[in-house]
């Protein structure tokens, strides 16, 4: 009679065992198909890098520069482009009239160069640029840039990476604390 109980107790403790591993599979399926889809749907429904600052109020004064450099459409473009993007408080940073001075139309080329220095062609993500520690990388302008992780924390050249992987449909922005210079 033992035996017979240990039998059925060991089946129902087997048949629970089953029932919740093809529960937690059917689960596992459930949330790889949900994530699969938010990840479509957010490359469908996300901006491009100009869509993105443009409706992000830190970055008023990068739009503007934009604007001024005539740099809009190319980062409206397909991409990828990895941007490092300065806030309105790294751009003031900046020595007085140093910005009023950059947006002058004489001085286009001048502020399309500085500007293309916090570009790098093809999509990096924070992952991807912790790997990057040590190295100098290819900007959009020709220039080359440093990348250094210091107690975690990314640099390129010396302005602080603050922000990662704001995901736009033609590439990512990173920000950062300053205006690096070519």
């Amino acid at each position: 009679m033992k035996k017979k109980t240990k039998v059925v107790i060991t089946l129902v403790i087997v048949a629970a065992l089953f029932q919740v591993i093809l529960l937690n599979c059917f689960a596992h399926s459930e949330v790889v198909t949900l994530l699969k889809n938010d990840v479509e749907s957010v490359s469908k429904d996300t901006g491009d890098i100009v869509d993105i600052a443009s409706n992000d109020d830190r970055f008023e004064t990068l739009v503007t520069a934009l604007k001024a450099a005539e740099l809009v459409d190319t980062l409206k473009g397909d991409g990828p482009f990895t941007v490092f993007s300065p806030t309105d408080d790294a751009f003031a940073k900046l020595e007085a009239g140093k910005i009023e001075e950059l947006l002058k139309p004489e001085n286009k080329e001048c502020l399309a160069n500085i500007l293309k220095y916090h570009v790098i062609p093809g999509k990096i993500t924070a992952e991807q640029v912790v790997k990057l520690d040590g190295k100098e990388v290819e900007m959009a302008n020709g220039s080359k840039a440093k990348i250094r992780v210091k107690n975690n924390e990314v640099y390129i050249n010396d302005a602080k990476v603050v922000i990662t992987d704001i995901i736009a449909k033609n590439g990512v922005i990173h920000v950062i604390d300053a205006v690096i210079m070519p």
